[in-house]
């Protein structure tokens, strides 16, 4: 008997099976193509012939391929009188929240266990204190396997019961780094246009993140409490400051999309009787 089943040999995948081997677990492991196993073979690993086989052999399986498609036709290959009752499977599988409560529907049908997961990190940062990883699903399930999580991320943010939280807050965040991502190439290709350095703008974008994140932290605290009287940022200075940049991106002769669809949406707040509210209420016009 293994102590974890690991499921997708990728560039994630073989890192978690990496770590759990370097911690001296017993690891088995499943792939389409066993020629990415070789290494892990050659440190102890067991390698499983089938799907079926790879679950039986160990209490938690973690499953990491490339997408749901991939990971249901893999587990549609499951024997139904497989060996799996009360065992764990734990999806790392990046997905959508319907992806995640049709996975229940499935383990629970198999009499399994289940936690949803979401890796917020690239495959050379994990393991470490600080790594990110969103969990969800039986509170119980949870904490019999958090010391086996933990060997993955030292940074484990168990969002509740609810199977579709992980892959919600995922998909939240990942609209925020989008978000921040474009605007952060629009303010380059601005800084590019005026002959400035546009690695010292990644610098100063980089200096000035933390101050940002307890800035978003707040007003994170601020839409939950449903009172956006002003109390760090009042709306009308994000007005005028999108203005402010939509207009200098016109002067500039660059790409307004960007600034033009952002400055929209405050001067819609604004309209809406919001300017002389905290900047947060912007969530006003997002929900309508």
């Amino acid at each position: 008997m293994s102590d974890v089943t690991v499921v997708g040999l990728g560039a994630m995948g073989t890192t978690i099976a990496q770590l759990f081997i370097n911690q001296g677990l017993r690891v088995t492991l499943w792939n389409r193509s066993r020629d990415k196993a070789e290494i892990l073979i050659k440190q102890g690993a067991n390698i499983a012939t089938t799907i079926t086989e790879a679950l039986e052999a160990s209490p938690v399986t973690i499953m990491c391929v490339f997408d749901y498609a991939a990971a249901t036709e893999i587990l549609q290959q499951v024997n139904p009188a497989a060996t799996v009752k009360h065992s764990t499977l734990i999806q790392m599988t990046t997905g959508n929240p319907e992806d995640a409560r049709k996975s229940l529907a499935w383990a629970s049908a198999h009499e399994m266990n289940y936690l949803d997961a979401a890796i917020q990190a690239a495959p050379s940062q994990m393991g470490q204190e600080n790594t990110p990883i969103l969990l969800s699903g039986d509170e119980k399930v949870f904490r019999a396997t958090h010391s086996l999580l933990k060997i993955l991320a030292g940074n484990i943010i168990y969002l509740g019961g609810k199977i579709d939280a992980a892959a919600t807050v995922d998909a939240a965040t990942l609209s925020y780094v989008y978000g921040a991502m474009t605007g952060f190439t629009h303010g380059a290709r601005m800084v590019e246009v005026a002959g400035l350095d546009v690695a010292q703008f990644g610098k100063i974008v980089k200096e000035i993140s933390p101050s940002f994140g307890e800035f978003f932290q707040h007003e994170g605290n601020v839409i939950k409490s449903g009172d956006f009287t002003i109390s760090e940022s009042p709306m009308r200075i994000s007005v005028i400051a999108t203005e402010r940049i939509l207009q200098s991106s016109i002067d500039a002769k660059i790409n307004t999309e960007i600034p033009a669809f952002i400055a929209d949406l405050f001067k819609r707040a604004d309209a809406a009787g919001l300017g002389d509210k905290e900047a947060a209420a912007l969530i006003e016009v997002i929900r309508n």
